[in-house]
């Protein structure tokens, strides 16, 4: 057996499926990009057919998306207080997709998206122009006078500017790395746990036991860390929304 099945890490490299280039970028299919499109396709798929045919008594799938909807209905309700349903598409756009790609990304020999910082920074920047467009879109470019708090000596105006700029520009960083290195570590965890089974024979039912037990967590930590993402971000909308 080679050394690649044994080293944890070998689960997050990406890897070239087809190349392609497009005007001279390379655009190639890799594990990542059809791991993204087949979770586009899975949860696009399920919500069609979920939602298609409403009833009285729903159906196991239709309750499924009602409560991820009501879910994000009440996040926003006490994050957003004012105009919070304007945002109900992009949260639970955002919601949905990550735990999604979280999720499948516990499915043996499956790819997770979202242990990739460039995957994450790509979430993370649309939260970005969403907040900033917010802004704008509310208190034209006055928005950005926040950055010198009020009441400030003249002279420090540009210094606070300058700080605060640059730590409104720092929160993409964060929710990226957040969430990418906590699949990163979880599921390199489950695979050094995982690779100890069968070596140890009859005693592997130890880390047997360990390894369904540290799933399950992993599992409560892909829904945790979709739900920290959209919180956060209802929080930047909300203070963006709230600067006039």
């Amino acid at each position: 057996m080679s050394h690649s099945h044994h080293n944890p890490m070998e689960q997050f490299k990406i890897k070239t499926i087809m190349e392609a280039k497009l005007f001279g970028l390379n655009v190639s299919l890799t594990n990542s990009s059809l791991m993204a499109m087949i979770i586009l396709l899975s949860v696009g798929l399920f919500f069609l057919v979920s939602t298609r045919k409403k009833s009285l008594i729903p159906s196991r799938c239709q309750l499924i998306c009602e409560g991820f909807y009501n879910f994000v209905i009440r996040m926003l309700g006490d994050n957003i207080p004012h105009s919070g349903l304007k945002f109900a598409p992009v949260i639970f756009s955002v919601f949905v997709f990550i735990l999604s790609c979280n999720l499948f990304g516990m499915i043996p020999y499956s790819f997770t998206v979202t242990s990739h910082l460039a995957t994450t920074m790509v979430f993370a920047g649309f939260v970005f122009f969403v907040v900033v467009g917010v802004g704008v879109a509310k208190s034209g470019l006055a928005y950005f006078a926040h950055f010198a708090p009020k009441g400030i000596p003249s002279i420090m105006i540009p210094f606070m500017f300058v700080i605060e700029f640059f730590s409104f520009l720092v929160r993409p960083f964060t929710l990226s790395v957040r969430l990418a290195a906590n699949m990163t570590a979880g599921h390199t965890v489950l695979k050094v746990i995982a690779g100890l089974v069968a070596p140890l024979s009859f005693f592997g039912v130890v880390p047997l036991l360990f390894l369904s037990m540290l799933t399950a967590f992993e599992i409560f930590v892909a829904l945790l860390q979709a739900y920290i993402f959209s919180l956060l971000t209802c929080l930047y909308i909300n203070e963006s929304y709230s600067h006039h």
